[in-house]
């Protein structure tokens, strides 16, 4: 990883979970996930294809990992690349 895919990380992360932030809840802390639209099986996407969402939202039972992709924008009305483009929005990139 270079010096500006960790720099590009650490603002997005900053940013707080991207899907509780558009369901209202402010500041919640986020880990990094890398989108798979669009990349094959066991591919991880670019480091600027990335999201930041809480545990619950990333890992839990209601999120991208527990609801799989489909269950998740179907839950939510909202897909990875949904909110990547909110997440680019906010960085003004």
């Amino acid at each position: 990883m270079t010096k500006a895919e960790r720099e590009y990380l650490s603002r997005v992360a900053d940013l707080g979970c991207i899907l509780c932030k558009h369901l209202g809840y402010e500041g919640t802390p986020a880990e990094i996930h890398h989108i798979r639209t669009g990349t094959g099986a066991g591919r991880r996407a670019s480091h600027y294809d990335t999201l930041p969402l809480c545990p619950e939202h990333h890992r839990g039972q209601t999120g991208l990992h527990g609801l799989g992709t489909k269950g998740f924008a179907k839950k939510y009305q909202l897909t990875e690349l949904d909110l990547l483009a909110q997440v680019k929005d906010l960085l003004h990139v």
